[in-house]
């Protein structure tokens, strides 16, 4: 189950990356990027449900974050699957 979980989560950030990529192909600033996660990051926080462990986790840090703070997520999400 746990590796379930682990390919499902990975095959979303894989997802995020490629968008990511994508954003930058068409030159977007990275701010710009992470604002657009940022704004992702609030309907998914809002609108869906939790599947894995993983997203629990994001939606608790994002729930109790303040708007700096998701702000400061949502960029180091765009950063990690920058990084890939």
């Amino acid at each position: 189950m746990a590796e379930t979980v682990l390919t499902v989560f990975d095959k979303w950030k894989q997802f995020l990356g490629d968008r990511v990529e994508q954003a930058e192909r068409v030159g977007m600033s990275e701010e710009m990027i992470s604002k657009v996660a940022y704004h992702i990051g609030d309907f998914l926080a809002d609108k869906v449900d939790p599947q894995n462990a993983e997203e629990r986790v994001l939606k608790q840090l994002w729930d109790a974050g303040d708007d700096d703070e998701k702000k400061s997520i949502a960029k180091l999400m765009v950063r990690m699957v920058d990084k890939g």
